[in-house]
């Protein structure tokens, strides 16, 4: 059974990346990249599906973990009766090969291990063939297109279609393990130093980290674990980042909410640049930009809410029937059939994107303003249409209040472009496409009664979208209908102290909320308190959403306060980008700046 997500670790190498339990057991990796087929699966199944497990042998007192500083390498401690012991995992900056590295180094006295490698290719399913490499050291495993080769001094052997090993750890030694991943059809990828490859993973990492501009020693430590895992779901070779590295967490223990989230979101764009610009990465900002307007190329007609990692379109989605499910949840779904939905609010995301990006100096050319002004034009023909709004909704579509409101964001962003850098633009047709959008949300989208926006036109439910109204400038911070949208979101959408995002009015029975809370709708309230000043209520909020951060500084999507668990995919780039900006904002309002650091330029 897999373990608690919370109770996993993540290593990566900018390409792919794996969870790796407090029990020393990998149990996700997909290779070679975030969305190739798992070759570790026991995460949403058992150990059968494919795990790599490396822990003591004997009865383990006490287990504690931290990552090395200002790094992504990951050490378990295991203390028994017989001694101490440390696992060290890291995958090196990628260079010819993918390697996951495990050094078990002897801490303490003498103590006896266990190694199980349990290679499941194509999501847990193909046993692959193992066999000694012939043309040197090394132990292959092949599959279809798939290969990987153990390198390890320890004596392995086959029992039940798995390697295993048992060895003896001394104080002061250290056994490593390489596992190298390779195309079936390439020769053999050449081994490398695993002390070496620390060393320079760990230079590699300090280095980055070290780029670092965040000053404002507000949870710093926390803010540079985020930055850290927003790094480590980069997609090195396209600047692409996934919302997660795993499929099929469930947003609820044991439900059906259980979605792929190894692809691209349109949506996390401006957050995301935000959260890199803000914290002093421009470079990796330029790549999200680029990756941004490679996806978004083409017709507008035809833009996706999202997109895979080297910006593919057809996500098709499929169940992988054989697998359990964390938990027992089904269905595990690979791919994401939510990319072909009508979202109207992504095309403000993007033209907000771009507005950052010119005003924080990146460097765009004349190609991205056309790219923008088609959009534009092609939201005035569009934007009153339903659509299935932020949180993907499978149902029949809505005229979605926060779609609207991106809307508007879309003009008044390319507006705002055209303005201030001279650019050539039909700004009268724009900017009463603007006042038309803002008339109609402020009349259509605002309940008198429940004196708050609503989910959508002509309904009574909330939504914790509209959170983001005074962070994009739709409204004044003060503005009493922001004001009493707060208010209503405080008395109606809050459990334990977090936010959920749908109204739990929405289900019969209220004590049985369709998911836990999603995390970055806390920091997104935490926000709003900064933005309307009041500072004390906002690090309460944030304080809360730290707290349950795992031992490591990760973070799922969402939190299921009943049960005390972390839901959802894990670990939730969304929630960390969330984190990163609610911790700028802190900063500067506690540093008296007249505004938050990471306000939208609006």
């Amino acid at each position: 059974m897999a373990s608690r997500i919370e109770d996993y670790g993540l290593i990566g190498d900018c390409e792919t990346a794996a969870l790796v339990g407090r029990d020393g057991s990998i149990d996700w990796l997909c290779w070679p990249a975030f969305d190739s087929d798992a070759c570790f699966a026991a995460l949403l199944g058992t150990s059968r599906h494919g795990r790599w497990l490396i822990a003591p042998a004997e009865e383990v007192t006490a287990t504690s973990r931290r990552y090395w500083d200002d790094t992504l390498i990951l050490e378990t401690r295991f203390e028994t009766q017989g001694g101490v012991v440390a696992l060290i995992d890291f995958m090196p900056p990628r260079g010819n090969a993918s390697d996951v590295v495990r050094l078990v180094r002897g801490i303490r006295g003498r103590v006896k291990m266990h190694m199980e490698l349990v290679l499941r290719f194509g999501f847990g399913v193909d046993v692959p063939w193992v066999r000694k490499n012939p043309d040197g050291d090394g132990l292959l495993a092949i599959a279809g297109q798939d290969m990987t080769v153990l390198r390890t001094p320890v004596e392995t052997r086959g029992k039940d279609l798995t390697t295993i090993a048992d060895f003896e750890v001394g104080e002061g030694d250290t056994m490593p393990f390489v596992l190298t991943y390779g195309a079936s059809y390439s020769p053999v990828p050449d081994p490398i130093d695993p002390e070496a490859a620390l060393k320079d993973t760990e230079e590699y990492w300090r280095e980055w980290c070290s780029r670092a501009t965040y000053d404002g020693g507000y949870a710093r430590n926390l803010v540079m674990r985020s930055l850290i895992t927003l790094k480590a779901l980069t997609f090195r070779p396209t600047g692409g980042i996934v919302a997660a590295p795993t499929t099929s967490l469930p947003e609820k223990l044991g439900g059906a909410r259980n979605w792929d989230y190894r692809f691209c979101w349109l949506r996390d764009a401006t957050f995301t640049l935000l959260a890199l610009m803000n914290s002093g990465y421009t470079e990796e900002a330029a790549a999200w930009h680029n990756w941004l307007l490679r996806a978004a190329a083409g017709a507008p007609a035809n833009m996706q809410i999202m997109y895979g990692i080297v910006g593919q379109r057809r996500l098709l989605e499929w169940e992988a029937g054989w697998l359990p499910g964390y938990e027992g949840a089904q269905p595990v779904r690979v791919g994401n059939a939510a990319h072909a939905q009508l979202q109207l609010d992504v095309y403000g995301e993007l033209i907000d994107a771009f507005h950052q990006s010119r005003m924080a100096e990146l460097k765009l050319d004349e190609e991205n303003w056309a790219l923008e002004c088609t959009v534009v034009n092609h939201l005035a023909e569009v934007w009153d249409r339903p659509d299935h709004g932020i949180w993907e909704r499978r149902g029949v579509p809505r005229h979605y209040v926060f779609s609207k409101v991106m809307c508007w964001v879309a003009f008044d962003r390319a507006i705002k472009s055209a303005e201030r850098f001279g650019f050539k633009a039909p700004l009268v047709k724009w900017r009463v496409m603007r006042e038309a959008i803002h008339r109609d949300v402020c009349h259509r989208g605002f309940d008198r009664e429940l004196n708050s926006f609503v989910e959508s036109y002509g309904s009574k439910l909330l939504d914790a979208s509209l959170l983001l109204l005074p962070a994009v400038g739709f409204l004044r911070p003060t503005d009493p209908q922001i004001r009493g949208t707060i208010a209503a979101i405080e008395q109606h959408m809050m459990r334990d102290g977090f936010v959920l995002r749908h109204d739990p009015r929405e289900v019969s029975d209220e004590t049985q909320p369709i998911e836990g809370a999603f995390l970055a709708c806390s920091l997104w309230l935490a926000d709003a308190y900064v933005l309307a000043g009041e500072i004390g209520k906002a690090q309460t909020m944030f304080d809360r959403v730290v707290a349950v951060a795992n031992d490591l500084g990760l973070l799922a999507e969402e939190f299921d306060s009943g049960a005390g668990r972390q839901t959802g995919n894990f670990p939730q780039a969304l929630t960390h980008i969330a984190l990163i900006n609610t911790a700028h904002n802190l900063s500067a309002a506690q540093a008296e700046a007249k505004k938050p650091a990471v306000q939208r330029s609006t």
